[in-house]
């Protein structure tokens, strides 16, 4: 009797924990990446710029990633989060991604446990590697990442049109809290 009610209690805490996030993207819309990535540009320190609310970064601010080459020929990728403020407590989560079309190199596929790959589409990129707009078909997960932990209201309007020209609801990122500096 007791195992039942805590299966009961339990169930939708389990279900709760398995809801996929929200489509925030317009699917009638084709999705495009960029012609192509350079690879060797495109690793080193991104900051989240903004992002779609998912259950992995809840409660994340100073969200940092750092991309590097491993022996493998995969990409290694060490996402840092911080709990709660920018100064918060840092987390650590550490994958890898793999390129999946070698001709553009703007499509990948990130990895932070076991066999389970995501979609990392490139699908705008400044020309000198200093913005990066990040999303996938779904259009559940979207992110936008800089260099340097802000952006200028110019880049944020160019990056929100381009978005938008793409079918994503901007009205439902998240702007993350980076340190000053």
């Amino acid at each position: 009797m007791r195992k039942s009610i805590l299966c009961a209690l339990l169930a939708p805490l389990g279900l709760m924990a398995c809801q996929s996030p929200p489509v925030n993207r317009d699917q009638s819309v084709p999705l495009t990446t960029v012609e192509f990535v350079d690879t060797e540009r495109y690793l080193g320190r991104w900051y989240e710029i903004a992002r779609f609310p998912n259950s992995f970064e809840e409660n994340c601010e100073g969200v940092t990633a750092d991309y590097d080459k491993r022996n493998d020929g995969l990409i290694s990728v060490v996402n840092t989060c911080r709990k709660g403020a920018p100064d918060g407590e840092e987390k650590v989560a550490n994958g890898r991604a793999r390129i999946v079309d070698e001709t553009t190199n703007a499509k990948l596929e990130v990895s932070f446990f076991g066999p389970f790959w995501g979609d990392y589409w490139v699908i705008g990129l400044a020309d000198d590697y200093s913005l990066s707009l990040v999303g996938e078909p779904s259009g559940k997960y979207l992110w936008i990442l800089s260099r340097t932990p802000t952006i200028s209201d110019e880049v944020r309007a160019d990056s929100l049109s381009r978005l938008e020209a793409l079918g994503y609801n901007i009205d439902a990122l998240y702007w993350t809290k980076q340190p000053p500096g």
